[in-house]
């Protein structure tokens, strides 16, 4: 039980600290821009070491992107989870929405982390490498679900284009301190989805 109990507090420390450094890298990269703040500099704001750092995260990037790559393992767990009878896109859709279903003392720090992924000149560059995962997650469930190779024309087509809904849904929800990220994305798909009504 006891070597239970120390795992856990070491786990609580990891995340604690990875937490800090984010929040540090973060603050230091809107006040200053991306470029011009050194890892360094980002270690001193968060009260580590330079090797702490690199324990955490490999690159300045990662600093900003967080846990991205559990978003990504979720959202494959949330479509390999779907109803058989769900249709694909509602299934994707579904999967979208709930991933990006942050509590409200989350939303400030997002919002720093998307505001930067979404302006950031090497940030913008670093993303498709990210945004790929998130394509390959989605075109490998459409395949399963249509008997097709996810390397076909709809899987890929589902695939990147439900991501350009959820990006632009996360652009205006940055632009717009009325509406909730769900209520943007459910608007961005209900879009999609119906092939654009509000333009008939």
């Amino acid at each position: 039980m006891g070597a239970v109990t120390e795992t856990m507090v070491a786990a609580d420390a990891r995340e604690e600290t990875r937490a800090r450094i984010e929040q540090a890298a973060l603050d230091l990269f809107t006040a200053q821009g991306f470029e011009a703040v050194t890892i360094d500099e980002v270690a001193d704001a968060a009260g580590i070491s330079r090797r702490t750092f690199f324990r955490h995260c490999g690159t300045k990037a990662d600093a900003v992107w967080g846990q991205f790559d559990g978003h990504v393992v979720r959202l494959e767990g949330m479509l390999a989870a779907a109803a058989a009878d769900q249709p694909v896109l509602a299934s994707v859709y579904a999967a979208y929405v709930e991933v990006n279903d942050y509590a409200p003392a989350d939303l400030p720090m997002l919002r720093q982390r998307m505001r930067l992924i979404l302006t950031e000149p090497a940030l913008l560059a670093h993303s498709q490498l990210r945004y790929a995962d998130v394509d390959r997650v989605v075109a490998a469930h459409v395949a399963r679900r249509t008997g097709v190779a996810p390397d076909a024309l709809v899987p890929r087509l589902v695939a990147t284009s439900t991501r350009a809904a959820a990006t632009t849904a996360f652009e205006l929800w940055l632009a717009d301190g009325r509406i909730t990220l769900g209520t943007a994305l459910h608007q961005a798909f209900d879009e999609l989805a119906a092939g654009f009504p509000s333009l008939r």
